[in-house]
């Protein structure tokens, strides 16, 4: 049977060289199941690989779709599952990598169907988020839905506006829509979750962050300025520079705050993780 193999963990743990010496060795290509590395438009906050690194192996879903384009979850399922179709006529082995655990269950799982959104209503929410803060919005949830409040993970604003959008659309919980049930798939699944000392990680996520400043993050933060309601927007690395841009702190506390939130993010990615019995960790240096 045809394997898809999936490489997950914190950001700046090392999927990316570690997914490249595998394809290499394979002699496969790699999917990008990163929900930011989609866009053309974001590069250097977004971490994704360079020239090199897309040159050492063929890359997918890396800058694939624009910002300017409502891109969800479930249609990255949909196109994920339709080019691993055809790149398994070619390939035995097929490797799967990111930090997204959504969009990695999504195509190791499949997602439950949920109700259309208007845009309007998307965007309005967002705006709330953007003028009221986190707090208001999962107060908000707390009422429409509190089973699933007590689920998520309410540092999460990507989850939190998702879950607020569909309860205000469709007049229901968005836990009535999540049946939980995995959707078969026609290859075999492989996880690894790639680890490191917490300490080590820590450094690795610091020094990415002066790298990123280095390479001109914030020019890129003012260029995106226009696009900032958008969700891919609504996270670590832009967020914080986007605030800074509205004069609510200085730069050294902007930058302190870049380093923290990331720190903060992937103590959350490998909450995610850890909840998968099905990932097989291993211990990088």
């Amino acid at each position: 049977m045809k394997k898809l193999l999936v490489i997950v963990g914190a950001t700046a743990v090392g999927k990316t060289a570690y997914s490249i010496k595998l394809a290499q060795q394979l002699q496969t290509v790699i999917l990008s199941a990163d929900s930011r590395q989609f866009y053309r438009e974001l590069n250097i906050g977004t971490a994704k690989p360079t020239a090199e690194e897309l040159a050492a192996a063929p890359h997918y879903f890396i800058n694939s779709h624009s910002i300017t384009q409502d891109y969800n979850v479930g249609q990255y399922e949909r196109e994920a599952l339709a080019l691993l179709q055809k790149l398994f006529e070619q390939h035995e082995t097929i490797i799967l990598t990111g930090g997204s655990g959504l969009y990695i269950d999504a195509v190791c799982k499949g997602i439950d169907e949920m109700p259309e959104v208007p845009e309007q209503l998307r965007t309005n929410l967002n705006q709330q988020l953007e003028n009221e803060g986190l707090a208001l919005l999962l107060e908000q949830l707390k009422a429409l839905d509190f089973a699933y409040y007590q689920q998520i993970d309410q540092a999460n604003p990507q989850r939190v506006l998702r879950a607020l959008e569909v309860c205000i659309a469709s007049g229901k919980p968005y836990s009535s829509f999540r049946k939980n049930q995995p959707t078969p798939r026609p290859f075999a699944i492989e996880k690894i979750g790639l680890d490191r000392e917490r300490q080590d990680l820590y450094a690795r996520i610091d020094a990415r962050m002066d790298m990123m400043l280095e390479q001109g993050l914030l020019q890129e933060a003012q260029n995106l300025l226009p696009y900032r309601h958008h969700n891919a927007l609504q996270t670590v690395g832009y967020k914080e520079i986007f605030d800074y841009l509205d004069g609510l702190y200085d730069w050294k506390t902007c930058v302190q705050l870049l380093k923290q939130n990331s720190r903060r993010y992937a103590k959350r990615q490998l909450t995610w993780f850890r909840r998968d019995e099905e990932i097989n960790w291993v211990s990088i240096k």
